[in-house]
């Protein structure tokens, strides 16, 4: 649609200048006039053509469109102040393709791996971790409305300190057998209980200095596998994946594949790595100075005065020969990307209710499985705080000659999440005077603070099923149920969304439940109301798609903003590349948000269902049909479904 449309001309104008004037230009701008009445685009390319070619704009600007000619989709072109170029649609064209949503879906795109969630399988999933869970799922949905293919992996590290600070707990504060935690495991909230212990063993080791070093005794035994204390931490991480894939199943969260730290250290994926790495000259053996004994990677940005040497080195594997969390790293995207000559085992995990199978890595699965990894592009969902680490992996990728892989690795960064005070105190903890004049209130897993996410879900489906049932009474029990939830989901959803990643997010029940302003809410009831137009009518939004009156680009013509409507409408594809491109899907949700806002306006100021003028009246109705299916596809987008009524 909008998209197509940009993409024909953009093409058109790199061939004429590479015909006319023997250049190459990739980044073609396209922007919007300030009035509508100017045309639907406006191209400032005769500003940087005239630099080149030693002309006034205007000038450059004038022998561009007069070497344009004919191209489809548009009406005309003209030269405007001091050298824009405005092209003007044929709004007959984008009309009928609006209607029927043509696409061009004919190339194949590579298949992309996004990495999201990866949670510590330790405790249950908290506020934060939506975010993260939140951010990854409607990338994963954008990029395949783009067309892409697309992996959807959630890393699990099984032998991590989280982990072993659980099995401590089990082992030595409560002294549980292996049967005791095997029956507290079939519990449903078995991770709420290691909420609890994780906070009390986190007490413990500040009680006695000894208490430390049972953890790295712990994490030794983790990481070597093969033993009681492997065994229990595989029961439990196991137990604590299954509940955390529950919780995110209630957001409609689902993943592909869950590859763990475990196989990677069984399997000897480092081994392979660091052969490379070794071959390549990216480490070096240190044999003096603090890093005496360790295979340290030099930074590429490290400077070039000796004093900075020993700070500006990386190092992979320590003197005692175990590898740090890099150096796993940088091995598990070389199996990303198809480079480490090794695979893991793969077996059965998770099934979903449509039959979506999720799978687990393995030392030895299944003969029949999927294929992952080998991709051609990585997005690695992560919080800002592990930006170093990620770029450590880069470099790596890059040292090993690995450039075009590396040029394809992004880090997803995205900032925290906190509470407003009023949210802690609705929640039922208890704040001190102090934190109740601060902006917001930090969470903290290791001090038992923070707001599960189950319980978050919970407390936003029972303030929706209040309103629901305030206003729908007729409905059925389930009905209404089923309608808060959407609510529910679709409040958090976009309040985790709407703001730009590198912001410090402040959730808040009140604000993120309203149905005024700025909110998930606000644009599903757009929806609604677009269907309430239709079912009043006695027609359906399909019947309206599918009828088209050539007197309407008359009407449009005199009516700017029921043109700007179809427009906006239009633009959905657009948006969609523009937040793959940046990484940024705030961008979607703000025009969810605008496009809902448009058509609340255009609801209000046009009566449709009493329209006299038959054309008219049809016009309309198209109007709101289209805005309506646009509005369902960008929240199926961002993840949230419609209710049928609020």
């Amino acid at each position: 649609m909008y998209l197509h449309f940009q993409q024909i001309l953009a093409e058109r104008m790199r061939s004429l200048l590479r015909e006319k004037y023997q250049l190459e230009l990739q980044n073609i701008v396209i922007e919007q006039p300030p009035k509508i009445a100017l045309g639907e685009y406006a191209l400032p390319l005769a500003f940087d053509l005239a630099k080149r070619l030693r002309k006034p704009p205007r000038k450059a600007a004038e022998e561009v469109v007069a070497g344009l000619g004919a191209i489809p989709g548009f009406k005309s072109f003209e030269v405007a102040g001091a050298g824009y170029i405005n092209a003007r649609l044929d709004r007959d064209e984008f009309v009928r393709q609006v209607l029927t949503r043509q696409t061009d879906r004919s190339a194949v795109k590579d298949k992309v791996l996004v990495e999201h969630t990866s949670i510590n399988p330790n405790k249950a999933a908290h506020i934060g971790h939506l975010r993260n869970a939140i951010l990854g799922d409607t990338f994963v949905r954008m990029l395949r409305e783009a067309g892409h293919r697309v992996d959807v992996q959630n890393y699990i590290d099984n032998t991590g300190v989280q982990v072993a600070d659980v099995v401590v707990g089990f082992a030595h504060l409560e002294r549980k057998s292996y049967a005791d935690v095997e029956a507290l495991a079939r519990e449903p909230r078995f991770d709420y209980y290691c909420w609890d212990l994780y906070a009390r063993v986190s007490q413990w080791y500040d009680e006695q200095a000894t208490h430390k070093e049972i953890r790295l005794e712990t994490l030794h035994k983790l990481e070597q596998g093969g033993n009681e204390t492997a065994r229990l931490a595989e029961l439990v991480s196991t137990a604590i994946l299954k509940r955390h894939l529950e919780t995110m199943q209630r957001l409609d969260i689902v993943y592909d594949f869950l590859p763990r730290e475990s196989e990677i250290l069984h399997l000897h994926f480092w081994d392979l790595a660091f052969e490379q790495m070794k071959q390549k000259g990216v480490l070096r053996y240190e044999t003096e100075g603090k890093n005496k004994g360790c295979w340290v990677m030099k930074r590429s940005s490290a400077p070039a005065s000796e004093e900075s040497v020993d700070e500006d080195d990386k190092v992979i594997v320590r003197s005692n020969g175990t590898v740090t969390y890099v150096g796993k790293d940088i091995a598990y995207h070389l199996w990303k990307f198809g480079l480490l000559g090794r695979d893991f085992g793969y077996r059965r995990f998770y099934r979903y209710p449509d039959g979506h199978d999720c799978w687990i890595s393995a030392e030895s699965g299944e003969k029949e499985h999927p294929h992952f990894g080998g991709v051609s592009e990585i997005y690695n969902v992560i919080d800002s705080r592990q930006s170093d680490p990620q770029n450590n992996v880069i470099e790596a990728l890059r040292a090993l000659g690995y450039v075009d892989q590396a040029a394809h690795y992004t880090h997803f960064s995205y900032e925290m999440v906190a509470l407003t005070p009023r949210c802690v105190a609705e929640l039922g903890y208890e704040i001190s005077e102090e934190d109740r004049q601060r902006a917001y209130i930090e969470v903290s897993g290791r001090k038992g603070f923070g707001v599960k996410a189950d319980d978050l879900l919970d407390a936003l489906i029972a303030s929706a099923q209040g309103e629901v049932d305030a206003r729908q009474p007729e409905r059925s029990a389930e009905e209404r149920r089923r309608i808060a939830t959407q609510i529910a989901i679709g409040a958090l959803r976009y309040f985790m969304l709407k703001f730009t990643k590198n912001a410090v997010i402040a959730f808040d029940f009140k604000d993120a439940l309203s149905f005024e302003g700025e909110t998930g809410p606000y644009v599903q009831y757009a929806v609604v109301r677009g269907s309430n137009i239709f079912r009043k009518g006695g027609t359906s939004p399909e019947q309206s798609l599918r009828s088209f009156d050539p007197a309407w680009t008359q009407l449009l013509d005199a009516e700017d903003d029921i043109w700007e409507l179809w427009l906006s409408a239009g633009k959905l594809s657009l948006m969609v590349e523009q937040c793959i491109a940046t990484t940024e899907p705030a961008y979607l949700a703000k025009y969810a948000f605008q496009l809902a806002q448009s058509f609340n306006n255009f609801y209000h100021r046009h009566h449709i269902l009493t329209e006299e003028n038959a054309s008219r009246k049809s016009m309309l109705l198209a109007t709101a049909a289209v805005v309506r299916r646009e509005l369902i596809r960008t929240l199926a987008i961002l993840g949230i479904e419609t209710p049928e009524a609020m």
